[in-house]
């Protein structure tokens, strides 16, 4: 009977065991720990923004000689178009389509400095294409370098910049989409005590990394294209910012050509509930990447900060009276955000 008793318990155990074993999925765990592509090589970003700002009045050419329909209905830079005969404009494609519309006349809306206000405007027609014409010079894109944190293979994602991209006034911009190029730095302008450096880099415009889809207090994040390869790239699982500890730390970043180095820096200062997303101030300790760029960079932003093996998060600002010193952004808000 004892002996039974001792054979079934040993069967239970080993089933036990089994189920177990079978379990255990190593894909399922490392979806768990969010298992992540460090980025740190650079990308330049075309950006469709959601407004149409003038930048330049210009004259057309007709048939009865030099028109300019925008500065005779006082049109001036710095205007932002938002729309004409009450149709919604987003981008220089908007307006040209609205224009070969036969509207008998047409009334444009314009924001300057916050106020609106519509007036009539004759478009003229354009002597060698036909089409109508107001005479204005626009910008619907914003083009820059950045850095890309993680490449989320599952999902098809990237995060870069770890900081919103801003107007001049320091609002955030809204984006209708974009797209992300391979890029290639070829110029560094060191940062110095109260005039920060700069990444000079060349976009790849054959060399298609991802489509941008949102720009938010954490940074541009997108779909990284299908064929994108990621076996060069080193894998690891993220960090939570409570397991963030004041001492060493490195981060991968890019500062010539696209080769992506390590380079050693100090978690200074960890502040998890900063509503700014300064969640960490790093200092540079490498004396290579000091020697380069005398610290961070503007184009530096993004880069993935690494500690204990595992990604906590990314550079965002430098301090302007000290290039060596900077904030970085925790991985949790960032991985929340897209």
């Amino acid at each position: 009977m004892l002996l039974r008793k001792n054979v079934v318990r040993t069967v239970l155990i080993f089933l036990i065991l089994l189920l177990c074993a079978f379990s255990f999925n190593p894909t399922t765990a490392l979806a768990e720990g969010q298992s992540l592509y460090l980025g740190g090589f650079p990308a330049g970003f075309t950006l469709n923004t959601k407004t149409v700002e003038v930048i330049g009045i210009c004259e057309v050419i007709t048939s009865d000689g030099l028109k300019s329909p925008a500065k005779d209905c006082g049109i001036r830079t710095g205007d932002i178009i938002e729309g004409i005969n009450g149709i919604e404009v987003n981008s220089s494609a908007d307006i040209n389509k609205i224009l070969s519309e036969n509207f008998k006349k047409f009334e444009i809306t314009i924001n300057r400095g916050g106020q609106e206000f519509t007036s009539e405007i004759k478009p003229a027609t354009d002597l060698s294409t036909g089409k109508k014409r107001l005479g204005v010079l626009v910008k619907d894109t914003v083009n820059g370098i950045g850095t890309v944190t993680y490449i989320d293979k599952a999902g098809n994602k990237f995060a870069s910049l770890g900081h919103p991209v801003s107007d001049l006034k320091n609002n955030l911009m809204e984006i209708n989409g974009g797209t992300v190029y391979g890029c290639i730095i070829y110029d560094v302008k060191k940062g110095i005590k109260g005039n920060p450096g700069e990444l000079h880099g060349a976009f790849e415009n054959g060399n298609v990394l991802g489509k941008a889809r949102l720009n938010c207090s954490c940074g541009v994040y997108g779909d990284i294209d299908g064929s994108f390869d990621v076996s060069k790239l080193v894998k690891v699982e993220k960090g939570s910012i409570d397991s963030v500890k004041i001492g060493k730390a490195c981060i991968y970043t890019t500062v010539h050509g696209n080769e992506i180095c390590k380079y050693d820096i100090s978690i200074v200062k960890v502040d998890k509930n900063n509503k700014d997303n300064r969640n960490f101030v790093i200092k540079i300790e490498d004396k290579n990447l000091l020697g380069i760029t005398g610290g961070i960079v503007q184009g530096m932003s993004g880069s993935p900060i690494v500690q204990n093996g595992k990604l906590i998060g990314a550079v965002t600002h430098v301090f302007v009276n000290d290039p060596t010193r900077g904030y970085g952004i925790g991985i949790d808000k960032m991985l929340s955000s897209y």
